[in-house]
């Protein structure tokens, strides 16, 4: 019984990620290739059937060779752009809200979002993020997916899990899918946009200081806050991920 219902939910998954795959949300579609093939992995064991084992195998190796190919895209996005402008931030410089320094590249064309962002610990860190995500759902009529990749908080693992998992309710509620990966290794900080940005900050989302009291100005409008010195630089790629 528990294996049928595992088939009908692989299924379901694999049709939703060719269903992303083909109305261009490749993120998703990634995501939801992944899903469904390790569900499959799972399966193969307890299939005494071989004519089933080998259509197994042969769905999986298809499913695994399409999300190569996304993933391979999505380097290729990446890596392959030109620089569209460089803002230098000055130490303690006010001014520099998100929305001021990249609101205009986030608009109506932006159906996913790649937020590549290591250190998500601190209470301020997760503020900086659903502020980003404020904007990114206010500006992003058309949003459909976030995935966020960063490093596990080895001090607060269970803290940092129940606050994503809050964050992923509260987008739903938005028609929006908030996905969350875990690599210990990542480093780099960048925003990848489906119009075909890429946002890369020195500091990633987090190089705002702290306020002097709690109420101040800067609770909620970011350009009263002074900010760490930082750099800025917007990319297009010439192949957009869409």
């Amino acid at each position: 019984m528990k294996m049928s219902l595992d088939r009908m939910n692989a299924k379901d998954i694999l049709m939703r990620a060719v269903q992303c795959d083909q109305a261009g949300r490749i993120l998703e579609a990634q995501n939801l290739y992944q899903d469904g093939i390790h569900i499959l992995m799972d399966l193969l064991p307890g299939e005494s059937d071989v004519a089933k084992k080998k259509v197994f195998y042969e769905r999986i190796k298809e499913y695994i060779e399409r999300a190569e190919q996304i993933k391979e895209r999505i380097q290729k996005h990446v890596t392959r752009g030109e620089l569209v402008t460089n803002i230098p931030i000055v130490e303690n410089s006010v001014g520099n809200s998100y929305q001021s320094l990249f609101g205009a590249y986030l608009n109506a064309d932006v159906k996913e979002v790649l937020i590549e962002e290591p250190y998500l610990h601190e209470r301020h860190h997760f503020e900086n993020l659903v502020t980003f995500l404020e904007l990114l759902v206010k500006n992003c009529r058309h949003l459909k997916y976030v995935r966020l990749v960063t490093k596990t908080d080895q001090k607060g693992s269970e803290n940092q899990r129940e606050v994503l998992e809050q964050i992923t309710t509260d987008m739903s509620r938005r028609n929006v899918t908030f996905s969350t990966k875990f690599e210990d290794t990542l480093h780099d900080r960048k925003i990848v946009l489906s119009n075909g940005y890429i946002i890369k900050i020195g500091r990633g989302l987090n190089f705002f200081k702290a306020r002097n009291s709690r109420y101040s100005l800067g609770l909620c409008d970011y350009d009263f806050r002074k900010c760490r010195q930082t750099d800025v630089d917007i990319w297009r790629a010439k192949n957009c991920m869409a």
